[in-house]
């Protein structure tokens, strides 16, 4: 049964924004490739950790996707990312 998601994921800026948007494109294709149909990308933008020393850095790049996908979706896909570099943090939760 599909249900609706929200996805936050906190991208590295190393310094710079250009890539960011390639960022996003990647994860948009995994969720659209693993079955998930978007409905809305939010860029939230650059904002400070309140502890700075996560990952030696100490900020990031906030977006969120709202998605309806199966629950294995999610799954398949936060595994994925989990090896991009790039990303920081991902968290889900169904809305």
């Amino acid at each position: 049964m599909k249900r609706k998601y929200e996805g936050v994921y906190v991208l590295k800026l190393q310094g710079q924004e250009e890539g960011i948007e390639d960022l996003v494109t990647n994860i948009t294709k995994e969720l659209e490739s693993s079955g998930a149909t978007l409905e809305q990308i939010d860029r939230l933008g650059r904002k400070e950790f309140a502890h700075s020393n996560y990952a030696k850095q100490g900020h990031g790049y906030y977006v969120v996707f709202q998605f309806i996908a199966e629950p294995t979706v999610v799954d398949a896909v936060e595994t994925k990312l989990k090896l991009n570099d790039q990303v920081m943090l991902q968290h889900y939760r169904r809305i």
